[in-house]
């Protein structure tokens, strides 16, 4: 395997790191359910039916801020946030590929089993 292509598999965890770390968290995995409805949402609305306080609330938003998934927009004298599809989209190309990795390495071994086993 060349150094290249394995600099840009590295390169490749580093990215999704963020928001795999941002989406382990039940609160934040809510909030992105939340958002995945399509309308934008202020910091209230999110916190309504919450047990979380405003303040806890914006803290994991701004963790997801910060791993790209949502973006706050202003509107009025309100922030809103909204969902950003695109690194959620990223994460499971990702996960699709270390999936097929996987499988072609359980291929490979199952092979080797069975060829082991018949001789």
């Amino acid at each position: 395997m060349s150094h290249r292509n394995r600099s840009g598999r590295a390169e490749k965890r580093r990215a999704q790191a963020p928001i795999f770390a941002a989406l382990g968290d039940t609160t934040r995995l809510a909030l992105v359910r939340r958002l995945s409805r399509g309308e934008p949402c202020s910091i209230a609305q999110l916190t309504e039916g919450s047990p979380l306080t405003r303040q806890a609330i914006t803290k994991h938003l701004r963790v997801l801020e910060q791993a790209g998934l949502v973006r706050g927009v202003r509107r009025g004298r309100e922030n809103q946030f909204e969902l950003d599809p695109d690194p959620i989209l990223e994460a499971k190309g990702y996960l699709e590929q270390v999936s097929e990795q996987w499988d072609q390495t359980l291929t490979r071994l199952k092979a080797f089993v069975e060829n082991k086993n018949s001789t």
